[in-house]
């Protein structure tokens, strides 16, 4: 082969792969005619967005208001972030309304009962509402249905898989989490993925956009890449090797427009500083938020689950650990700004907000900056303790209530996605016995 034909630019390549690696991660999966069947619970709001608050809160730095609260736009009578805490932390805008607080029930005394404190024990947790400790493996899809299953498999036969989004942080394990291999559920029911600190970013597109000519060892590395995914979307589902399938050509349209659309975007700038904060504030928990607005906007969908990782700096660094929860809690505060500001999403949406796990009462040895000693999450009790947010239409959810009982815990939010939904009675018995149970104790 010439030298030339070994010469292969980075642009080249994303011109061949770029669309439908996004569509590895973005295509939604299609329904087999006939084995769907209409939910018969009778819904409370037609759409639920779940924040998994995650990477570990320490209910000491949150709830518990002590050293100073960083939730000030999410929880009521906070205090400020006191000198001390907030270092050389820039202030932050307040989103619009009263606090968070106020537009639903707040469980003070939330718990992760079982399994390993660890962030994919917690996701899987969070998702497919069972406790797991036992088959956990970051390379592979849950063996226990997630809510995206049980949500497409027990909704009305005319449901477009554009309803079930799952967007996620960065961390290897978490795009595996948007469908099981539990063999009456699988990738057929499972959501659409996108994770946005790597797929659609303006360093990303930079990064691939950029032309480059690989050397012969890339070339290499490149060729098996472009071959994996030619044969992935090569495959059709009765051969039963494919993992997700694309649905209706209008789908299909719908979602290539809108990678069009957030690479053009991407390219342009407008992902820098979209909230007007400052290019140097956004951070990844922030752009996960913002990307999950922008597929709110735009599919309106019924169930997104979307998470922030930030707060995990506290294994090495606590200052930044604080100034990541005061970004997290600003972003869920946007969140449900745009929601309530959203044709369609506005009081029709149930909003639930919850830490996968908590952080240890002690210390480890680390000490920032500021001489302030990292905390892990090793399973101590207080490493249990979490809290539970739900927000809703008043009539729907009760406003402004706080629960300060030992009351609710991770399993109890698929069944109450489920119930909010109107499924959770069409979820078989021998699945229903391994979840906890809807938190009623949140609505009318």
């Amino acid at each position: 082969m010439c030298k030339d034909h070994d010469r292969v630019t980075r642009r080249d390549f994303i011109k061949k792969t770029a669309f439908a690696t996004a569509g590895a991660f973005l295509a939604p999966t299609i329904l087999p005619s006939g084995r769907l069947f209409a939910a018969t619970g009778s819904r409370k709001a037609n759409h639920v967005v779940f924040c998994l608050f995650a990477g570990g809160v320490r209910q000491l730095e949150s709830i518990q208001q002590a050293d100073g609260n960083m939730m000030r736009y999410t929880l009521n009578g906070t205090q400020a972030i006191s000198p001390d805490i907030i270092g050389g932390m820039s202030p932050l805008p307040a989103p619009s309304g009263a606090s968070l607080q106020t537009y639903g029930t707040l469980f003070k005394e939330f718990r992760y009962n079982a399994g390993p404190t660890g962030h994919v024990s917690g996701h899987h947790t969070a998702i497919t509402g069972v406790y797991n400790a036992n088959d956990l493996n970051i390379n592979l899809p849950p063996t226990s249905p997630t809510v995206f299953e049980y949500y497409r498999k027990h909704t009305t036969p005319t449901m477009s898989a554009l309803n079930a989004w799952w967007i996620s942080d960065s961390l290897g394990p978490y795009p595996s989490l948007n469908f099981s291999s539990d063999k009456n559920y699988g990738a057929l029911y499972g959501a659409n993925y996108i994770q946005p600190a790597t797929l659609i970013s303006q360093t990303g597109f930079n990064v691939l956009g950029s032309p480059k000519t690989f050397n012969p060892t890339e070339i290499t590395a490149v060729k098996g890449i472009r071959s994996i995914l030619d044969k992935n979307f090569g495959k059709s589902y009765s051969s039963g090797e494919a993992g997700v399938y694309n649905a209706t050509d209008q789908d299909k349209a719908a979602l290539e427009t809108y990678i069009n659309s957030s690479f053009i975007d991407a390219s342009s700038g407008a992902y820098n500083d979209p909230w007007g904060v400052g290019a140097s504030v956004m951070n990844n928990d922030m752009f996960n938020i913002f990307v999950a607005e922008k597929v709110l906007q735009q599919f309106k969908p019924e169930l997104l689950v979307v998470n922030m990782q930030g707060v995990d700096v506290c294994h090495f660094n606590f200052t930044q650990y604080c100034d990541n929860i005061r970004k997290a809690d600003y972003a869920l505060a946007h969140l449900w700004n745009t929601i309530q500001t959203t044709p369609g999403l506005m009081n029709d949406t149930i909003l639930i907000a919850v830490p996968e796990h908590g952080r240890n009462a002690s210390p480890n040895t680390v000490i920032d900056q500021y001489g302030r000693y990292a905390i892990d999450h090793t399973g101590d009790s207080l490493s249990r303790e979490i809290f539970c947010l739900v927000l809703g239409p008043s009539g729907v959810v009760k406003q402004n209530q706080v629960i300060t009982t030992v009351t609710g815990e991770s399993i109890d939010v698929v069944p109450t996605i489920a119930d909010v939904l109107g499924f959770y009675t069409d979820i078989p018995s021998n699945y229903q016995g391994n979840m906890g149970s809807p938190l009623a104790q949140a609505f009318f």
